[in-house]
């Protein structure tokens, strides 16, 4: 299945340090939102931010593959969608961590509302700003 959304990240952090930003519930509560993640197959989590009059501020999620530290994978449940979110890590030569995202899964509805996946698309690029402020703390 193609992706709906495919980003690519580059970090100079090491693969070892960008997994543990993707799988330590502290360090996602400071580049995602609250949540009680834990890299378990099968571990039911949810990620909480502020509710507004369009979102109850709920994600809920099922965390479908750990390939530590080269793959991650979880459902995305929010807004009366759900998606699989998809992150892959590759080792570099010069030591650098290349990041692909993918999050795939939106209905034909959602498609073909105007500004939806782009909207997806700007708050994951969003995310990822974050990521990266966070590992160069």
């Amino acid at each position: 299945m193609k992706a709906d959304v495919s980003l690519d990240f580059q970090f100079t952090s090491s693969i070892e340090q960008v997994w543990h930003a993707l799988t330590d519930s502290e360090m996602l509560a400071k580049w995602i939102w609250e949540n009680d993640f834990k890299p378990v197959v099968g571990h039911k989590f949810q990620f909480r931010a502020e509710p507004n009059e369009w979102w109850n501020g709920i994600v809920d999620c099922e965390v479908l593959e750990v390939e530590e530290p080269h793959k991650l994978s979880y459902i995305w449940a929010s807004a009366g969608e759900t998606t699989t979110i998809t992150w892959t890590l590759n080792k570099e030569s010069d030591g650098t961590t290349h990041l692909h995202f993918d999050q795939s899964g939106f209905s034909e509805e959602t498609k073909a509302r105007k500004g939806a996946i782009e909207g997806a698309k700007y708050s994951w690029m969003t995310f990822g700003e974050q990521l990266e402020k966070v590992l160069e703390q």
